[in-house]
């Protein structure tokens, strides 16, 4: 596939800085994936835990709308209209319900799943093969330098044996290794692409099928879409594997083929002959650096020839330096006291002479043979090998050792005053510089006269002197933190929220805007220049309690209330940008002069800020509905308080109305003559007893009803 980097697999034996170096862009590349993947498997973890809630949340209100015909309303509970219209609300909305909880399934099947398999298995198991390849390559450093460190004079087979086995298996374990973390590196080249578009795939295709698009033409659009990136996929998913399966084959190939080169004594000369025709050659030595009078120091290098000169380079460097010109040189075979296949190479002038050994013989005869071509300049020439091949009698005599070199030439040698120094080219990675932060002036956002508080002072403190002070009269203590002290239960108690964080308090000072959103930012940076330039490193630790009510600094050992802000004065609260564990928050208190005093405060958290502010907004919002809640009751209250007064005037006048209808009877009934005829048309004639004792006693009655 186009625009697929990959590392060469052939090159793992050699070990070469630049394999090392592309190994490190690789490196850099998977770590770059790995930060990449992690924050979009947070995004997409948020995008399935909202649509979890989601489905929770519609799956409640359809229930709740179901229940509407149980409850028992004092007013309107017998509306038949209003409840079959909720009850066909709830049949819709648990329909939808269901497509939710469909889509939260397919949102994890299709959306997470891989992209959870890629963090936790592909990225974890290239962790895991890099430290397995970095303790390999440690090993086969240490074996190296242990066969390296053989002693010509002290031969012992034992050592040499053991020596030779732990160099075959180190290097046999770091070559192993090295092809297999090259594999898994090629490999997630490919796994990048298919990790990045699957989720997404698969998040679009749960929608799709969730939103059900009106327009036929839409969905078509979509499903051609969607279509084109599967097959992009699969495209991609079918030419990894056949990548991974050739890989593998090369893996096999290789360690079928380099078995016999993973020991470092001379391999059989019928398979492997010494090449004497090489005008080019590259590969590791050690190189003699005197470090004093007389004791030298070994040194294991990367050299490589490169035209007519010899170079070296480190592990860890970019690129290489220049050693030595080998145009006209010398080169022998050489005994040295403490290392075995060593060869010296002498400047054309005799003034520079630099000592090296190979790994084993034939290295140290090609390598002999090689800078003994360079000097005679026939890399210059077209037909460079056929030349070489007229030149290796010289180069035979070049290889046997010859005990009397120095003395050969100590004549030719003038006394040398000091050694040259390696030329290196080291190329070093400057960071950019940092762009100037935008921010707003100080004048406008930060009171220059007021100074900044580095310890936590109550910020009522101006407005109790009073009351502190007649404390203070009546022999009562006060408390320096600003809290009451008295045995009155906590008004917090009842809260829905309660939330503790530990915090640790940086510092505060007065601001004069408290609805700008830089104001925070800039009280951070003022604070921890301030702290910066004062050498100030202490910082009280404290347990900020976030309520519904109000906020509460808590003394962590004595459990005492340093401060408590209450909620409403709370205007904002912000996190720092880069480092999310510095948040703030302004707080908007009347002083004792009548104006409004705006302070910032700022902390450092153990946690993330960003979840203390979160909190802190989400009792803001706890705490607007339940006093939106307390206002509706109130006038509830109020309105049945009017009725009842309503009520209670009815009856009233419907009293008197009754009241009054009574008495017009019986003034009514008072009216009537004394002697009213009887019923056949006579007279009834009364005594006078009789006459006297109606008399009084409709006197009485009179008197009773007036009395009424």
């Amino acid at each position: 596939m186009p625009g697929i980097e990959k590392l060469p697999i052939e090159e793992t034996l050699e070990d070469s800085p630049q394999t090392r170096s592309l190994l490190g862009v690789f490196e850099e590349d998977t770590a770059a994936i790995s930060n990449y993947c992690t924050q979009l498997y947070q995004a997409m973890h948020r995008i399935y835990d909202a649509q979890n809630e989601l489905s929770a949340a519609t799956h409640l209100t359809s229930r709740l709308l179901k229940e509407y015909d149980k409850q028992r309303f004092p007013l309107g509970g017998d509306d038949e209209v209003m409840s079959s219209t909720l009850q066909q609300f709830a049949k819709v909305i648990d329909e939808l319900s269901s497509c939710h909880a469909v889509l939260s399934t397919q949102l994890a099947d299709a959306m997470m799943f891989p992209i959870t398999q890629f963090k936790e298995r592909d990225l974890k198991e290239i962790l895991t093969l890099k430290e397995v390849f970095q303790i390999a390559s440690d090993d086969h450093d240490t074996a190296i330098n242990r066969y390296s460190r053989l002693s010509k004079r002290r031969d012992n087979d034992k050592l040499r044996a053991e020596a030779v086995e732990d160099v075959y298996t180190s290097r046999k374990k770091q070559h192993q290794t090295m092809m297999h973390y090259f594999c898994s590196l090629n490999t997630l080249q490919y796994k990048k692409k298919t990790a990045l578009l699957e989720p997404l795939l698969g998040y679009m295709q749960a929608q799709i099928s969730f939103f059900k698009l009106g327009s036929e033409n839409l969905t078509q659009q979509w499903e051609d879409f969607l279509g084109t990136i599967g097959t992009s996929v699969q495209n991609v998913r079918r030419e990894m594997e056949e990548e991974v399966g050739q890989m593998q084959q090369t893996i096999q190939q290789m360690e079928r083929s380099c078995d016999s080169l993973y020991a470092p004594c001379d391999p059989d000369p019928a398979h492997s002959p010494v090449c004497r025709n090489l005008t080019r050659k590259q590969g590791y030595l050690y190189i003699r650096n005197k470090t004093g009078l007389v004791s030298t120091s070994w040194e294991r290098q990367y050299f490589f020839t490169q035209g007519g000169n010899l170079m070296q380079q480190g592990r860890g460097e970019v690129a290489g330096g220049l050693v030595t010109d080998l145009d006209n040189c010398s080169v022998m075979a050489v005994d040295s006291d403490d290392r075995r296949f060593c060869f010296q190479v002498t400047s054309f002038d005799g003034k520079k002479v630099v000592t090296l050994q190979a790994e084993s013989r034939k290295d140290c005869e090609e390598w002999i043979s090689t800078i003994n071509n360079i000097s005679k300049r026939i890399y210059l020439s077209e037909n460079a090998e056929e030349l070489a091949a007229r030149v290796n009698q010289s180069a035979i005599e070049a290889v046997t050792p010859s005990p009397s070199f120095q003395q050969r030439h100590e004549s030719m040698r003038p006394s040398s005053k000091g050694r040259s120094g390696r030329a290196s080219s080291i190329s070093s990675v400057g960071s950019e510089p940092s762009s100037a932060l935008s921010v707003l002036s100080l004048d406008a956002l930060v009171a220059p006269e007021m100074p900044i508080q580095f310890d936590i002072i109550s910020p009522v403190s101006e407005e109790n002197s009073g009351q502190n002070k007649t404390a203070a009269q009546s022999g009562r203590r006060s408390n320096p933190f600003g809290e009451t002290g008295d045995g009155t239960s906590d008004d917090s108690e009842d809260s829905i929220l309660h939330q503790l964080f530990i915090v640790r308090f940086l510092g505060s000072m007065e601001v004069r805007s408290a609805e700008s959103a830089d104001v925070i930012s800039e009280t951070m940076r003022q604070i921890l220049a301030a702290r910066a330039i004062h050498n100030i490193f202490r910082m009280t630790e404290s347990h900020l309690l976030v309520t519904c009510d109000c906020l509460k600094l808590i003394d962590p050992q004595t459990q005492v209330t340093r401060l408590r802000f209450p909620l409403s004065s709370v205007v904002q609260c912000s996190s720092h940008q880069d480092n999310k564990r510095l948040f703030g928050f302004v707080l908007q208190s009347a002083s004792s002069r009548g104006d409004s005093r705006v302070v910032c405060y700022i902390f450092e958290s153990n946690n993330d800020g960003e979840k203390i502010c979160d909190s802190i907004g989400l009792a803001k919002q706890i705490a607007f509905h339940s006093e939106m809640d307390r206002k509706t009751v109130e006038k509830k209250k109020e309105q049945d308080k009017a009725k009842e007064k309503q009520q209670e005037e009815l009856s009233k006048q419907r009293q008197i109305e009754k009241d009054l209808e009574e008495q017009s009877r019986l003034i009514a009934a008072s009216s009537r003559p004394a002697n009213s005829p009887a019923p056949d048309g006579q007279f009834l004639v009364l005594s006078n007893s009789q006459s006297e004792d109606s008399d009084a006693g409709e006197e009485g009655k009179k008197k009773g009803e007036s009395e009424a």
